[in-house]
Formats: structure tokens, C-alpha cells, sequence
């Protein structure tokens, strides 16, 4: 018997690695002041259909795990990026009510793809993102950006160049990230 195509088992001597990056990862995000949300490793299909994923992506038209449950109701495994079931959660849970906003949240846990494996990338692999709902600040992207910075740096990556794009307001986005940095 072998692992399953696109999957991987992490032996002891790697596991060790996850874990100090997952620490770093976890450590940090706790010092922005995002507070971890763990959500369901499966979701209602429609769920990815109608959400931030939308049903013209290859993501939903060629690479979810998708299939029937026994109550005959579809279930997709979280294809990549947890949004969707924050989102989800975040508004089942009328977080959007707490008396402090934004709330902001962080993830890390396993995402699914169906597609050829490749070089690097696995059909079963774990994922780190961030949440900032309820503001519409654009400091709040420039925190985002500065925490980006932060685990890269702390990871040890070195030479690093941060360039920012906008389609507009290049001077609000520039004093926001300079007030963060």
C-alpha cells in the first residue's frame, strides 16, 4: 500500500519543521491580533459556488473534491484558500456583531486540489492565510502586508523587495503603509 497520488506522509525530522513553522506562523499572527479560526475540512458544495471561489474558476469547475454524501447532499473538501469558510462562519456566527471591529482571523490546516500532481505541488497541503472582516480601512491591508513581511522575515528569507500596485488612491495606500511599517 502507498499514499494516495498528490499526497505526502511528513515522517519525524519533518514533522519538526511544520511545527517550529507553524509556531512562527501562529506567534505572529497573535501579535497582529488575529485570533485563530478553525473551520470544517469539508463545506456544503454551493458554499465555494456561490462565495468568494465563484463557479467559472478552474478552481470550481476542474479542481475541487467534490462527491455525495450519504444523505445525498454535495460535499466539496476546501479547495485552496480558507476565505469561504471564514466568511461562512464569520457571518453563521454573527461575529460581524462584537463590539470590536475588524475581527480578524487566521487559519492554517489542510486544503485539497484535484489536478495532475506536479513538481511542488500536492493534491492534500496546508495553507496559512488571514482575515480582516468588518473594515473597510485600507490600513488594514497595509497591516495585512506588514504581517506578510513579518513571517517572511522571521522565516529567515532575506533580500527581500516589497512593490505594491493599486488602481487608485496610491497616496491614501502609500500613508496607510507607512503608518504600519
Amino acid at each position: 500500500m502507498k499514499a494516495p497520488r498528490g499526497t505526502q506522509d511528513l515522517l519525524p525530522g519533518v514533522t519538526e519543521k511544520w511545527q517550529y513553522v507553524e509556531e512562527k506562523l501562529k506567534d505572529l499572527s497573535r501579535r497582529f491580533h488575529y485570533q485563530e479560526i478553525r473551520t470544517p475540512i469539508f463545506e456544503h458544495t454551493e458554499l465555494f459556488q456561490r462565495g468568494g471561489v465563484g463557479d467559472t474558476t478552474d478552481i470550481v469547475q476542474k479542481e475541487m473534491y467534490t462527491f455525495l454524501d450519504k444523505g445525498d447532499r454535495s460535499i466539496t473538501l476546501r479547495p485552496e484558500g480558507g476565505t469561504a469558510s471564514v466568511v461562512r462562519s464569520f457571518v453563521e456566527h454573527k461575529l460581524f456583531g462584537a463590539p470590536n471591529q475588524p475581527t480578524k482571523l487566521f487559519y492554517i490546516g489542510p486544503m485539497f486540489r484535484y489536478e495532475r500532481p506536479q513538481q511542488g505541488r500536492m493534491r492534500q497541503f496546508v495553507q496559512y492565510g488571514v482575515e480582516a472582516l468588518g473594515s473597510a480601512d485600507p490600513a488594514i491591508d497595509a497591516e495585512v502586508i506588514s504581517l506578510a513581511m513579518s513571517v517572511y522575515q522571521t522565516l529567515g528569507l532575506r533580500s527581500l523587495k516589497l512593490v505594491i500596485n493599486s488602481l487608485g488612491g496610491i497616496r491614501k495606500v502609500a500613508r496607510a503603509i507607512d503608518k504600519h511599517l
